[in-house]
């Protein structure tokens, strides 16, 4: 008889952002009368820069003759997608990153939730908190969970974000027994706070000395405006022998719906004496096919120096956005995090995170993110969004503070 992974049972109720879009959807149908905006789940409205459309043009054009048309490319991707990648993004002084280390996907998601594949089912995994649900939801589905006892699974490690910490866990936060396996997100997801130089240089020489592994989720690095926090994480000496870090195209260029990440697993990490990067060549070749041949031309064009310059106006849109909801919060006393170097802003509303989401919702039809959707430590705060258009950015804005003043 067919049984099933018992895991998934612990999963606890809908996936965040399911729950959310279900309960904007029965706000809708209820008052359809009503205009409903969104500064919720993190999906951004500007279209894909002129250059970017251009060369996803010609990359569709190709596939109509016989002369260009290609069928499965490798992988990895295309050797002129992952050589841009590495020369715009990893040509800082010091780093060794190469194309070779490069494995693009259809998104950032798909690999943090996915890379522990690779790893024994009985390590210490640690994953922050308040935290992106994926990190969690893959090791449970992976048996690394154990049971659930006061809304946290027994066999994870929480390092709790707090305002005493800046929402920055350390090292030092670890219990006695350390870990192997480490989740980092920076610029922070949900909080929007940027680690410094100084906070992932702890982390690293933590891993370097414990022999662990650091998952870096860099999705958001494309925000960072202070010249003096990390946009990689490979900026610290070191992590290229112990960090894997991802990105993504999704909110640095608009490619939520055309999909395209990478993940960077430099060959200098060997784990019980075997390549993590051979390890990862093989579990991504077997379950993947690659990113379709346009779109990793539409990719590339990003990379280009017009395509930097237009990209660089769309985070610059979204960060004022983020600069304008940040302000009214502060403006009516509300203790905030990020908005500066990141497009979310956490805000502290010392009420029931749901019930907060429904009175925005319900009162003035805006949809935020409840930080108790990241986590215990999330209780209490509210995630609220840049990505969307000014107007309604500054509309929803309004109606926010009509209910929090």
């Amino acid at each position: 008889m067919i049984r099933l992974n018992n895991n998934y049972r612990k999963l606890q109720t809908d996936y965040l952002f399911v729950e959310i879009a279900k309960r904007a959807r029965e706000h809708c149908a209820a008052h359809p009368e009503r205009s409903l905006i969104s500064l919720g789940i993190g999906d951004v409205v500007l279209p894909l820069p002129p250059s970017v459309i251009k060369a996803f043009h010609e990359g569709v054009e190709e596939q109509a003759h016989e002369k260009t048309f290609r069928g499965y490319g490798p992988e990895q991707g295309y050797e002129f997608l992952r050589k841009a990648i590495a020369e715009n993004d990893f040509s800082f002084p010091g780093c060794a990153i190469s194309p070779a280390d490069i494995f693009v996907s259809d998104g950032a998601k798909c690999d943090s939730g996915n890379f522990q594949e690779l790893f024994s089912d009985d390590i210490r995994v640690a994953v922050p908190d308040p935290v992106y649900p994926v990190y969690v939801d893959a090791n449970v589905m992976a048996g690394r969970a154990g049971a659930v006892k006061e809304g946290r699974y027994e066999g994870l490690i929480y390092l709790e974000g707090t305002e005493d910490n800046s929402f920055v866990p350390s090292p030092r936060d670890l219990p006695a027994s350390g870990a192997d396996l480490v989740y980092l997100c920076f610029p922070n997801n949900p909080t929007g706070v940027a680690a410094s130089r100084d906070q992932l240089g702890e982390w690293v020489e933590w891993a370097l000395r414990q022999r662990s592994l650091i998952l870096f989720d860099a999705a958001y690095e494309a925000f960072i405006s202070n010249p003096t926090i990390p946009k990689s994480i490979y900026e610290i000496p070191g992590a290229e022998k112990c960090a894997v870090e991802f990105r993504s195209l999704s909110k640095t260029a608009g490619f939520t719906g055309t999909r395209l990440a990478y993940t960077v697993v430099p060959e200098t990490i060997i784990v019980d004496g075997m390549s993590l990067h051979d390890m990862w060549n093989r579990r991504h070749t077997t379950k993947f096919n690659g990113v379709s041949y346009p779109v990793q031309r539409a990719a590339a064009a990003v990379f280009s120096p017009k395509g930097q310059r237009e990209t660089r106006r769309i985070i610059e849109y979204y960060l004022r956005n983020a600069a304008i909801i940040r302000k009214a919060m502060d403006d009516v006393g509300y203790t905030c995090w990020g908005g500066k170097n990141s497009p979310y802003i956490w805000v502290k509303t010392a009420e029931d995170s749901w019930t907060i989401f429904d009175r925005i919702l319900n009162e003035v039809d805006v949809v935020i993110i409840p930080g108790i959707g990241f986590g215990r430590t999330g209780e209490g705060f509210i995630r609220i969004s840049a990505f969307n258009a000014r107007k309604k950015v500054m509309m929803a804005t309004k109606r926010i503070i009509k209910v929090l003043g």
